[in-house]
């Protein structure tokens, strides 16, 4: 990785561009910086058109007015943040920005500004594209030839349908600022700081709340996207099977990285952290590490989603023989985990209220571990004392879009105790975990830990399972994974 240059102490009487401390050259001649104004290509777009989501992000961005009319709206993208020195994390911008515009770009901003007592006139403040009088495009480290090109002004304007200003200004204009405000909190330090005399937290919250409700029903742009992110995760999926044996000499980090390869090939990264749970780490929920050994005759619980381009992602688990076979108590207990879910994906429908599903997929586990003589009955007793939740621990599903574990921050009413409507679409994925030292179980449970998880899209007469191309019964697994292993021969 190279390093940048120092700048002329104060160029065109901008202020001098930061450089790194131990830099090779000491400064930059002023025949040097008179040369690197000039000699370049006219590079500006002219016959872009507008993003396919546009009309959607309007659409959205007038309810949002309709909601708090009268007060001006602030919603952040949000900035880079440090990784190490002088190096980043890869930016994503803020869920609700990217809603509100299907713009990615670091450091943006949307304004909407009252009208009046109706409507507002909505801005997009960006990052023009990097200076060339001032040397900022080739000495700055986030300049355009350190970083890439970023889109002018006006091409962002074509493409995203909004008006756009330079949001270098923005700060100061919105400290002038009168009348009500509200902005999307934890995003931008530095318009929070202009703002901090004129919001509240409960006023911001408001807001929040209500762009997270706004995506509980995902519209045809929306679906199409989540459908995407999950057939690219099936390819994923499969991906895995066929390297099984590599990862088996080595460890889950090959299964890592072989989903990450489908996922930055397609999409645009993975949409949470891929869980690669081989043995019994397929019993801690969200196993990331990934550092573990894969052995024949032991389950892998892949838990994986690619994002697509637009940011919506997908969310899939399945739980795998590593050798192709499962033993007979691995299918017992796999078998259990299907059954649930099948009753859970049955209570997805619209108008049942969105507890039905979870309600639905615990009773059949509960079911199962008094059967089994692992809790002691009635399952109605067990229920109601929440005695399976010992080894079922999570809720069978939530909320899938931008956030794997969408709309977050809305209502408990309009969430959990609300009802299901045509365009919602929600994971359903119950599990059995028996921890390795769980004594209270038999000793040949211990370590096992089986998810069986599908996105599920509401519809007007029931749902469609958006990852049904991934097959879920025991017997249709193995059939699957013979197939995979045997088109490699």
């Amino acid at each position: 990785m190279t390093e940048q240059q120092p700048a002329p102490e104060n160029p065109e009487g901008d202020e001098p561009i930061k450089q790194r401390k131990n830099g090779l050259y000491p400064a930059v001649s002023d025949e040097l910086a008179e040369n690197m104004k000039s000699g370049w290509a006219d590079t500006e777009l002219r016959d872009l058109q507008p993003i396919p989501q546009a009309a959607e992000t309007a659409r959205r961005r007038a309810e949002l007015s309709a909601r708090f009319p009268g007060e001006r709206l602030v919603i952040p993208a949000g900035n880079l943040r440090t990784r190490s020195n002088d190096t980043e994390y890869a930016f994503r911008a803020s869920t609700e920005y990217v809603y509100l515009t299907g713009d990615q770009t670091q450091d943006g901003v949307l304004v909407l500004e009252p009208t009046g007592p109706e409507g507002h006139t909505e801005t997009l403040y960006l990052l023009p594209r990097s200076n060339r009088e001032n040397g900022e495009f080739w000495l700055d480290g986030q300049g355009e030839l350190w970083v890439g090109r970023r889109h002018s002004l006006t091409e962002a304007e074509l493409l995203l349908g909004l008006p756009a200003e330079d949001v270098r200004e923005l700060a100061d204009a919105l400290r002038e600022a009168t009348g009500p405000v509200r902005n999307v909190r934890g995003h931008d330090a530095g318009i929070e700081s202009a703002l901090v005399d004129k919001v509240t937290a409960e006023r911001d919250e408001e807001l929040r709340v209500f762009i997270s409700e706004q995506r509980l029903v995902k519209d045809a742009f929306e679906i199409g996207e989540l459908q995407k992110a999950v057939d690219s995760t099936v390819r994923g999926f499969e991906d895995v099977v066929k390297v099984l044996d590599k990862a088996e000499a080595t460890s889950e980090r090959y299964i890592e990285g072989t989903f990450f390869l489908r996922a930055r090939v397609e999409g645009n990264d993975i949409g949470y952290g891929s869980i690669c749970a081989a043995g019994p780490h397929a019993t801690t929920l969200h196993w990331v590490r990934n550092d573990g050994p894969v052995r024949s005759g032991e389950l892998l619980l892949l838990d994986a989603g690619v994002e697509t381009h637009t940011l919506y992602t997908a969310d899939v688990t399945r739980t795998l023989p590593i050798n192709g076979t499962y033993t007979e108590l691995q299918r017992k207990i796999y078998d259990a985990v299907y059954e649930a879910q099948e009753a859970g994906i049955a209570a997805v429908v619209p108008g049942a209220k969105y507890r039905d599903f979870h309600d639905a997929a615990q009773r059949v586990l509960a079911e199962k571990l008094v059967e089994w003589g692992l809790v002691e009955g009635p399952v109605e007793r067990v229920l109601e004392l929440g005695l399976q939740r010992r080894w079922t621990l999570h809720g069978t599903g939530h909320m899938l879009g931008l956030d794997v574990h969408d709309c977050a921050v809305a209502r408990t009413e309009t969430y959990v105790d609300g009802v299901l409507e045509p365009g919602m679409v929600l994971t359903v994925e119950p599990g059995l975990y028996f921890q390795a030292d769980d004594t209270t179980v038999p000793e040949e449970y211990r370590g096992i830990g089986v998810r069986i998880e599908d996105d599920i899209l509401v519809t007007e007469d029931g749902n469609r399972n958006l990852s049904a191309g991934l097959p879920r019964t025991s017997a249709d697994v193995e059939a699957w994974m013979a197939a995979l292993k045997g088109a490699q021969g």
